[in-house]
């Protein structure tokens, strides 16, 4: 038995504007890209809270807050990550267990 991957199509709009605006269509992005987009962010949080950690070590930052604001955005980011790994995790063991 051949499985085939589930394919991520959008529903498009087919009907006319009565306004006359011009709708310009996105590109559509799929759930992989969406997925490496949201690492990639956290990855740049994560590194800007080290970098901002070393420059308070240094004696280079005047405001403290920023070097709190960056640690928790990066620290909530990678919760956030953690949980959605998680959850697909669950999901999976969950699609496993069911019987054919």
């Amino acid at each position: 038995m051949e499985i085939t991957p589930l394919e991520m199509t959008p529903v498009k709009m087919s009907a006319q504007s009565h306004l006359g605006e011009n709708k310009v269509e996105e590109p559509v992005k799929s759930f992989g890209e969406f997925l490496t987009d949201a690492l990639k962010k956290t990855n740049e949080l994560q590194l800007e809270s080290e970098k901002m950690n070393a420059a308070l070590a240094a004696g280079r930052v005047e405001d403290v807050s920023q070097v709190i604001v960056a640690a928790q955005k990066a620290d909530i980011a990678l919760q956030l990550t953690l949980q959605l790994r998680n959850r697909a995790t669950s999901a999976y063991q969950e699609i496993m267990r069911m019987q054919v």
